[in-house]
Formats: structure tokens, sequence, C-alpha cells
């Protein structure tokens, strides 16, 4: 197993309950054929995963917008996880288009300022270089440019970063003034 966060993707369909099937699996005991340092087979274990969640990518249609949020909360509430999402900007929420990830990340900063605590990332295709390229033999490649999905560019990811952490501290400011307005109520 992983001793680490596990992400796992919404069908390519929009379909959440094989990911949050999958969430509910990893936290659960395994046993798996493994290799062990010295090479020989071995059985090994584990405790489960409890810091495992679920990836909003898209599906048939975009699902990062508040509606499509809570409805992914409520639903993963009902087959029995914790609703922890992460929200991939890239994908179908941005109909596979670089240009549309801030707009997509914009849209989950304004949530997350208004007070949403289901999504606790976020997921973008960047690069050093914006776009994508294919590999053609014989012809040097763009060094920083994806040879796979196309990106964003590192100075807009650090325009969205910046803009969603503004976001998490406008958040956390507006509950330390709740908190304190209830405190001096008391």
């Amino acid at each position: 197993g992983l001793s680490c966060p596990v992400g796992f993707k919404n069908g390519t369909d929009g379909n959440l309950r094989i990911a949050g099937e999958a969430v509910k699996s990893a936290a659960q005991p395994h046993h798996f054929m493994a290799v062990t340092k010295g090479g020989r087979s071995a059985i090994a274990a584990t405790t489960g995963n409890e810091d495992c969640h679920v990836i909003l990518r898209g599906g048939i249609q975009p699902n990062y917008d508040a509606a499509s949020v809570d409805a992914a909360a409520a639903e993963l509430g009902r087959i029995g996880i914790a609703p922890r999402l992460m929200i991939d900007v890239s994908h179908a929420n941005s109909a596979k288009k670089p240009e549309n990830q801030p707009k997509v990340a914009h849209d989950v900063a304004g949530q997350v300022a208004a007070g949403d605590e289901i999504a606790l990332d976020h997921d973008a295709d960047d690069a050093l270089v914006a776009g994508r390229q294919d590999v053609v033999p014989g012809k040097p490649l763009t060094y920083g440019q994806s040879i796979t999905d196309g990106c964003i560019d590192w100075a807009t990811t650090e325009t969205v970063l910046h803009g969603l952490a503004g976001a998490v501290e406008w958040r956390r400011s507006v509950k330390r003034e709740l908190l304190a307005s209830r405190q001096g109520a008391a």
C-alpha cells in the first residue's frame, strides 16, 4: 500500500461511485504479493490508507461548480465516506483547453472564499512552457513543454496558486472573525 494521500478520479462519464468505492477499499487492510529488498517473494500487509480522496475531473459535463461539488459530497456521504474532494481544473472540467484552467480555478477559489471546506485541493496540468508538443524523431523538444496534455505555463500557475491561497486566507479570516464575535457575545 501507499503511505501517502491517494486520489481516485471519477469516471470519464462523471460517475463517482467507482472512485468512492476505491476510497472505501483503500481504507481497509489488504494483503498482496510483493518483492522484498533482498529480491524474494513475500506477502505484504497494509493497515489501510485513511488519507484517500475523490478527484472531480469532470465527465460528460464539468463537475467543478458549487452545485456539482455539493452533489458529489452528498453522494459520497450516501456510500459512507467523508466528502474529501480534489478538483481537477483540467481535463473535462476545462474542456481539455489549458486556457480554461484559470477560469475553473477562479470558480473553485470563489467557492473556497465563500466558506466551502469540501474541496481540499486542486489539480492542474502545468509546465514551464504553455501548450503541448509532439515527439517527432530528429526534431528537438522544447524544454519545459508537455508531450502529453496541453498545459498552462509557470507564470499562469503562480497566478492560479496565489488566487487559491488568497481564497483560503479570506475563508480563514472570516472564520476567525465569526469565532471572535461568538466569543464576545458569550
